[in-house]
């Protein structure tokens, strides 16, 4: 793979106000396991090595189980993922494919219905940070770290 630049070195103001981001999602109510799995799927799609390599270490630490790593993309074949984390999924699936029929009524309402207006606030800033990172990772050939 090619070198390129590393965005977090030539402007690392802007890696700040990526961070602005993080912390506060850190910050917020959603669940370490919601913000992991939707983290790992929306990297999976956007094939993003980098961030699925970083994400799914970050999930195996934070106790989520290697099998619902492995079948996340299988997941709505799987009875291993909640009502709950089924709706996230769909939802970081629709929003990261967004070009393709961008949310849809159905998945919102499915969403409002079974969490509040800020939580499913807090989801959509989370889908909406990992495919920015997503796509600096990408573009930049952001190596992976051991």
């Amino acid at each position: 793979m090619e070198s390129r630049i590393q965005i977090d070195v030539a402007e690392p103001e802007a890696y700040k106000a990526m961070y602005a981001l993080e912390n506060y999602l850190q910050q917020s109510q959603l669940s370490q396991s919601h913000k992991d799995l939707l983290k790992i799927r929306a990297s999976q799609i956007n094939r993003c090595a980098f961030c699925i390599d970083m994400h799914t270490k970050e999930a195996l630490k934070n106790g989520e189980d290697e099998q619902r790593i492995f079948l996340l993309n299988a997941w709505q074949e799987s009875d291993l993922f909640t009502e709950e984390e089924k709706i996230i999924l769909q939802v970081t699936e629709e929003v990261t494919m967004i070009h393709l029929n961008g949310l849809t009524t159905r998945t919102y309402q499915k969403a409002i219905e079974k969490f509040d207006q800020h939580y499913f606030s807090q989801i959509i800033m989370a889908i909406t940070t990992i495919n920015a990172w997503n796509r600096i990772a990408i573009s930049t050939n952001k190596p992976i770290m051991d």
